[in-house]
């Protein structure tokens, strides 16, 4: 991904995925701050540790991380198929 450059900049020129890919880089450089931080991280990290994992699974769906050869993605478009929600419990 690169060095993170400001949002600003990413949102008036970049494509989506760019866009998500600054926000993944700038998210993960705060959850380090946060992870340090013992009197604000504990109150903080969940908010951003969730904001991460929507972010991230959001580049992989821009991407096509779906790929045949990949069992969990066999299954889980095999689910989609069915009607079946994605969660395998």
């Amino acid at each position: 991904m690169g060095r993170a450059k400001k949002m600003a900049t990413v949102t008036s020129e970049g494509s989506r995925l760019e866009r998500l890919e600054n926000l993944a880089l700038i998210l993960a450089k705060q959850i380090d701050i946060c992870a340090k931080d013992v009197v604000d991280g504990p109150k903080t990290m969940p908010q951003l540790s969730r904001q991460y994992r929507e972010t991230i699974k959001e580049i992989e769906e821009i991407k096509g991380m779906e790929k045949d050869d990949d069992e969990i993605g066999k299954i889980l478009s095999a689910r989609k198929a069915d009607g079946k929600p994605d969660t395998v419990r």
